[in-house]
């Protein structure tokens, strides 16, 4: 569950996105995706908490990259599912809405 949670964050998957074209630096994400460098870090640290991104350390600079490339075709898969019944998911009672929202 901890897994999906950590892709339910619209910030998370941006970075994520922009991981997948390559390795990327906090300062290189902060400038792309015009986010603070706490709130990149914060994400960041969470993802690599979940196991989904890594970094290696050149010099004073840190590279960070996907760990599992199959991340990606989960995204795409989930992109496919929102396609066929995104607005039945979107209307969803339970999930669909923050305040009809259930934590489980």
């Amino acid at each position: 569950m901890a897994l999906f949670r950590s892709l339910g964050d619209p910030t998370r998957l941006a970075i994520l996105r922009r991981i997948a074209t390559g390795e990327a630096r906090v300062v290189d994400l902060t400038g792309e995706l015009g986010l603070a460098q706490s709130t990149v870090s914060k994400h960041l640290a969470c993802l690599r908490g979940c196991g989904l991104v890594d970094y290696r350390v050149e010099g004073r600079q840190s590279f960070y990259a996907l760990t599992r490339p199959e991340l990606l075709d989960l995204l795409r898969a989930a992109e496919q599912v929102l396609a066929a019944t995104g607005e039945a998911v979107a209307l969803c009672p339970t999930y669909g809405s923050p305040a009809g929202r259930v934590d489980t």
